[in-house]
């Protein structure tokens, strides 16, 4: 007899981690990017349309970096829709909640349970759900929406790591307690209750 694997349970938010023009195109994309932005205007646009609440999150790279405020590498890569259930946070940070208002914009809305996608798996993806793990959220980070780049080679310690691997790696960091194999077209998405609208606050 088949056993079907049941439906994943929907998430009522959508973290978009720094998918900047930076990362994804021109000579610093990360490796398969068209990958990438193919999966995360997905999700974007399902949990649009099912009324969840959309967080694209901006980093603030450093003077002279290739994310610094204002220049072309900083801007978002997805066009944004703004409106109560649909923002842009800037970071300073590669946790997402750390010196933002990350936490309470999720609090306000009552958010039970996010998926993150985006860059850099191993950093800014990686600090971001973990810290939604910390905070009791149910976190599902698909595999195949989130990227980096290559681990470069250290003469005489380690050859390069291929970018695939670092971006599994850092998914199974995370522990059993987030759901990293789900592909993202079996993401699905509930509705985001009106900001102030609580429906109790992640145990």
């Amino acid at each position: 007899m088949i056993t079907q694997t049941p439906p994943l349970p929907p998430v009522d938010t959508l973290l978009v981690v720094d998918v900047q023009a930076a990362f994804v195109t021109g000579d610093g994309a990360v490796p398969d990017a068209a990958r990438l932005v193919d999966r995360t205007a997905g999700l974007i646009a399902r949990a649009r349309a099912a009324g969840a609440l959309v967080v694209h999150i901006q980093n603030d790279g450093p003077p002279g970096g290739e994310d610094e405020p204002h220049t072309p590498g900083w801007e978002l890569h997805h066009p944004v829709e703004p409106g109560p259930a649909e923002v842009v946070l800037r970071k300073p940070h590669d946790d997402g909640f750390r010196d933002t208002g990350l936490g309470d914009l999720l609090a306000g809305h009552g958010t039970r349970a996010v998926a993150v996608c985006g860059v850099m798996s191993e950093m800014c993806v990686q600090a971001t759900a973990r810290a939604a793990l910390e905070r009791g959220y149910r976190v599902v980070v698909p595999h195949d929406a989130h990227a980096t780049q290559d681990c470069p080679a250290v003469p005489g310690v380690a050859d390069t790591v291929p970018a695939a691997v670092v971006s599994r790696v850092a998914a199974y960091a995370l522990g059993s307690d987030a759901e990293v194999t789900v592909p993202a077209a079996e993401v699905t998405f509930a509705p985001s209750p009106p900001a102030g609208a609580v429906r109790g606050s992640a145990a």
